[in-house]
């Protein structure tokens, strides 16, 4: 047996045994688990700025591949909260860096072990994959998890996340966290409905990467018909009393939703290009939305969306680039688009 696959099988056992020393607590919370292919010892790296956004469905090698070039050749950790190492030895084949590795935090208790926090630290690169993000913030959200991740982002380390993993990259995101087992995920129709549906939770600053601020983002966009939702996410972080507010006043908080099998590859400047099999859509800030009481529909709001091309750029910082321009309106829970055909996406 190779050093490297003694290595991974050894902190594999850490982090399982940790809580078997403490039995009340083992018995209440799950602990993590890690795998690592590759070197055994981290590489010293020089890594790069730069967020790969993933609108979630198959992956994409040229995605991950930009990913780990912005490592410098050093050590991936991908963080989830449930699922395998799945990700390690396609991550490896297409890139090859000195070691990829997947650690599971499933639980508070494992997000305070010493052991979770040191190796995001170490880590050149962080990918969040996807799954359920309101586990991501149930669990990590106020632990030396969120502590190291943000680190990691102040000291330059690139950072990835698909589907659920890119809803918590943004300043403000959905949470998921009222979604039920028997109660389908939220979807624009019943947002768009509803918007103080108890479904719609909303966070902040869970990650603060500089230059994603003010920014909530959103996955399988189109498949799922997710841009009335993210409309409604706009008009409540924008105008949280469902009034309209000066303009002055408006926070100008603005969304951008990704098409599955398509990515945004942004560099820390906020240069950025659409990659993939489909496009993406700078939206916002949405204009006069009026909000009603709770179980009445969105009573009127407007936003210009910007849809932009795989293949094409896109600037975060002057929001603007190689894109297709055009209004949605809402009336009365229903969206008009000025595309042609009405058009929403």
């Amino acid at each position: 047996m190779t050093r490297s696959l003694l290595f991974w099988r050894w902190q594999l056992v850490r982090c399982l045994v940790l809580l078997s020393l403490s039995p009340a607590l083992a018995q209440t919370a799950p602990a993590c688990k890690y795998f690592r292919t590759g070197n055994a010892e981290n590489a010293t790296a020089s890594p790069r700025a730069g967020y790969a956004l993933m609108g979630g469905g198959a992956d994409l090698d040229e995605a991950f591949k930009w990913l780990c070039d912005h490592a410098g050749g050093g050590d991936l950790l991908v963080l989830r909260a449930t699922g395998t190492d799945a990700y390690d030895p396609y991550i490896q084949s297409v890139c090859h860096l000195n070691s990829v590795a997947t650690l599971i935090i499933p639980s508070r208790a494992a997000a305070a072990d010493p052991f979770v926090a040191k190796t995001i630290r170490n880590a050149s690169a962080l990918f969040i994959a996807g799954g359920d993000q309101a586990n991501y913030i149930n669990f990590w959200q106020g632990t030396p998890v969120q502590e190291a991740m943000n680190a990691a982002i102040r000291r330059g380390v690139p950072v990835g996340g698909t589907s659920a993993g890119l809803a918590v990259l943004g300043q403000f995101a959905y949470t998921a966290q009222g979604d039920k087992p028997d109660d389908p995920n939220l979807d624009s129709k019943a947002a768009l409905a509803n918007p103080f549906e108890p479904r719609i939770t909303l966070t902040r600053s869970f990650l603060s990467i500089p230059i994603l601020k003010g920014i909530i983002t959103d996955s399988h966009f189109a498949k799922r018909d997710r841009m009335g939702r993210l409309l409604v996410f706009l008009a409540r972080l924008n105008e949280p009393d469902g009034k309209p507010l000066p303009l002055a006043a408006r926070p100008g908080i603005r969304g951008i939703g990704i098409e599955e099998r398509a990515a945004i590859l942004v560099d820390a400047d906020g240069h950025a290009t659409v990659i993939g099999h489909g496009s993406a859509y700078f939206v916002g800030p949405v204009d006069d939305a009026i909000i009603p009481a709770i179980e009445k529909p969105v009573a009127s709001l407007s936003a210009t969306v910007l849809k932009v091309q795989s293949g094409h750029a896109f600037d975060l910082k002057a929001w603007k680039g190689d894109a297709v321009s055009y209004t949605l309106s809402v009336q009365e829970g229903a969206i008009h688009s000025t595309q042609a055909g009405g058009a929403v996406y």
